[in-house]
């Protein structure tokens, strides 16, 4: 296992890991837990994204509440019960993402969810274990410049799909056809051609880390 807090160099190329959950809901651990986690590999030296990881997460579903049960996830997407009953176990997934991404300048779409709310809580842990960059859904909401609903000082924060339309436009590198489907790998890769044409436009800067949490 690498060191959660020794940082390796290897981004002399200007690389970043671009990570999305799929979850029970959205309260964040304990109640929830995430069920499906996806990690691209974004270069943006030549513009390209390559799948790094991909798992179910593997829970004793008999075991849970309705809440979990009927969670929106298994409403609307093509993700079962059954999958999640015969995923990874989830130590064997937090090893697996650790090496992946440790050491590593991570994102996504809404850190403060994925991270804040299930990445830096019990049981994941991994405060600490990467460079923290800039979260792509508040870099795009500088772009999309959606109205708020309320009135304050900054724009609404876009969804995943209306950023994808807004900044890419007719264009569909992630290959999704219009229809997102809301699994965590096809989500980050949705994110990641987001940070490229937002980079490639002088509008997601690479060098804006954020400390580690």
């Amino acid at each position: 296992m690498k060191d959660l807090f020794s940082f390796d160099e290897r981004p002399r190329k200007r690389e970043v890991y671009v990570l999305d959950t799929e979850t029970t809901g959205l309260h964040g651990a304990p109640k929830d837990v995430v069920v499906d986690i996806g990690i691209c590999l974004v270069d943006l030296d030549e513009g390209s994204v390559t799948e790094a990881y991909s798992a179910v997460v593997g829970h004793d579903v008999d075991a849970w509440d309705d809440y979990r049960k009927n969670a929106w996830i298994f409403e609307n997407t093509d993700m079962t019960l059954d999958m999640v009953r015969k995923g990874k176990p989830f130590p064997e997934v937090r090893e697996e993402v650790l090496s992946v991404i440790g050491g590593g300048r991570v994102t996504s779409y809404n850190t403060g969810y994925d991270f804040g709310r299930f990445l830096f809580k019990e049981p994941w842990n991994l405060c600490g274990a990467f460079r923290e960059c800039r979260d792509i859904m508040l870099a795009a909401a500088e772009v999309c410049k959606l109205k708020p609903f309320y009135y304050n000082d900054g724009y609404r924060w876009p969804r995943l799909d209306v950023a994808y339309r807004t900044i890419l436009g007719d264009e569909d590198p992630a290959g999704i056809h219009g229809v997102q489907d809301h699994r965590a790998l096809s989500d980050a890769r949705m994110a990641s051609h987001i940070m490229i044409a937002m980079h490639d436009a002088g509008l997601y800067p690479f060098a804006r880390d954020q400390r580690p949490r």
